[in-house]
Formats: structure tokens, sequence, C-alpha cells
């Protein structure tokens, strides 16, 4: 499958394939994988065998416009996850950059009529923080190229508790015993659902700490998952749908510090805090502007 390297000082830290060999019903997108500590742990899964449609560290949503651009099962008010022939794909366009521990590229993401309905600019970046911790950025700006506006509903806007995912992604390795920490307090419970400045997920030797980089993300809510299997997702539709008028866009960005070593909620507040301060400098040039069709200030809204 054809992939870019991310390094940092010569050392593999990331690997994006860019066309994916996936099923339809997986609804094929790019992703991050493996994702590695400086050290050289992994920290992402792709393909595990409970959930097949997830891929490291990517963008997904679940229903858009009635089209599943997650994969799998597709959660029906009423009925519950059902297979239905209505998986969507995400393809490469253009590359705008690639090097210097930056990718930019557009993206088409297609019905499963092969029609587009939205276009995508993403922005993944990688640089050192610390010899022990390194950030990673990734702005996605997603606009609806139709003639119509398009409705984004997670499984939770449908009537499944709890089930609020979709946007950014991060799928864990198959580990026992992780700890999840938040300004809420420890466990996966006290953030699922809530907005917080920060969510840490520690192995026996590593911790991805999740931080919104900017206003808008900092308004979503943390899906978080630890019983069955390590997920965190940092969800633009949580339970009541969202509306993408013709031109408008969803505009996110999310920096990961993957570190070596376990952190306690002491150590990655303060991580956080230092990124904040500009200490980790993981802002990227020109990641702001506009993907084509799109325009620049406008976001999805909830419908009323």
């Amino acid at each position: 499958m054809p992939a870019e390297v991310l390094r940092l000082d010569g050392r593999e830290v990331a690997t994006y394939v860019w066309q994916p060999e996936a099923p339809a019903s997986s609804s094929p997108r790019p992703f991050l994988h493996p994702v590695r500590t400086l050290a050289g742990r992994t920290v992402t899964d792709a393909v595990p065998d409970s959930h097949p449609h997830q891929f490291g560290i990517g963008v997904a949503y679940p229903d858009i416009d009635g089209v599943n651009f997650w994969g799998g099962r597709t959660f029906v008010a009423g009925h519950g996850p059902a297979w239905l022939d209505n998986h969507g794909s995400q393809r490469h366009e253009r590359w705008e950059r690639r090097g210097g521990g930056e990718l930019a590229h557009s993206l088409r993401w297609l019905g499963p009529d092969e029609r587009v309905l939205l276009r995508e600019r993403r922005v993944i970046g990688c640089e050192p923080v610390s010899d022990s911790v390194w950030a990673l950025s990734v702005r996605s700006r997603l606009a609806n190229v139709t003639d119509r506006p398009l409705e984004v509903r997670s499984p939770a806007a449908k009537g499944r508790v709890g089930a609020g995912y979709g946007g950014f992604f991060w799928r864990g390795p198959a580990v026992s015993g992780a700890t999840v920490l938040s300004p809420a307090g420890p466990g996966a419970e006290p953030v699922h659902g809530c907005s917080a400045e920060w969510v840490a997920v520690a192995g026996a030797d590593w911790t991805m700490v999740f931080v919104p980089g900017d206003a808008d993300t900092a308004r979503d809510r943390w899906f978080v998952r630890a019983r069955d299997y390590l997920g965190v997702c940092s969800s633009a539709a949580w339970d009541e749908p969202l509306v993408l008028q013709p031109g408008e866009e969803i505009a996110r960005h999310v920096v990961t510090l993957v570190a070596d070593g376990v952190l306690n909620a002491e150590s990655a507040a303060k991580l956080v805090a230092e990124s904040e301060r500009g200490a980790t400098g993981h802002g990227l040039p020109g990641a702001d502007r506009p993907v084509p069709g799109g325009t620049p200030g406008l976001h999805s809204r909830p419908v009323i």
C-alpha cells in the first residue's frame, strides 16, 4: 500500500497509508499506522479482529447524509446495528506538501455511488518535544461540495446512548491494564461524553495525551473506550445532528503527545500546559487555509 513515513532525527515515528487496501465494508480511508514512540514502541492498532474497520489514527464519521464513512455496521434507530450497502470511501486527490516532517493533501469523500459529497484538506505534522516525547498534529477541514445540506450524525444522535463518536479517532494497541486520565479524574467514565482540556491513555511503557488544537475542537466532547479495546475520538457531533450547508465545513485540529514511559495526571497536565505556552511549537504553517469548495469561518451547526 502506498505510504509516507514521518521521521524525527532519523527515527520512523509514523507511517501514513494514503492509498489503503480495504474492503468496501470497512469504508477505505487513509490512516496512520504504525505510530511509535521515540523508543520505537507501537501505540496504534489496525484491522483488529474485533473491529476490522478501525485503522490506527484517522478521520472518520459513521453517518454523513446516510453514508457510512466509519466502516462496519450502521446503527439504525429502533433496530440497532445493521449491515447496509451504504459504505463510503476517502480517496487521495493531490499532494500539497510531503517532507520535512509534514504531509498535506486533499481528499474526496465519495458515497457508494461514487459521487463526491465532501472534499477535505488534511495536514499531518510531527516534531520533537523532548528526548522522550513528540507531537503529532492532525488538522482536517471537511467541506460540503454538494448543492444540498448534509446531515452529520453519530449513533448517539439516533438513540444509541453513549455512542457519540465521529471525527478524529485513535485505535490503541491491544494491551491490558491501560490507564485513562483527564482533568475530570481517573478512568474513562468521568470524561466520556464531556469536553476536557486533555485526555491521556497510558500503557505499560507509553502514554498518549490528546489535546484540542483550537477553540472549535475544544468544544467537542470526547468518546473514550477502555473496556474491551482502547479508543479515543474527538467527536464533532455527539448526540445531536450537525448540518453542513453547501460550501460549509467542519474544521478540527487534534494534537497528540506521544510519550515513552507512564505519565500520571500531574505530569500529563504539565506537559499539556507547556504545549499551550508554545513550548512544543506544534502549530503548522499554512494549515488553516480552506479546502476547495469550503468557505473560511463557516462550521457545522446543530439542526434546530
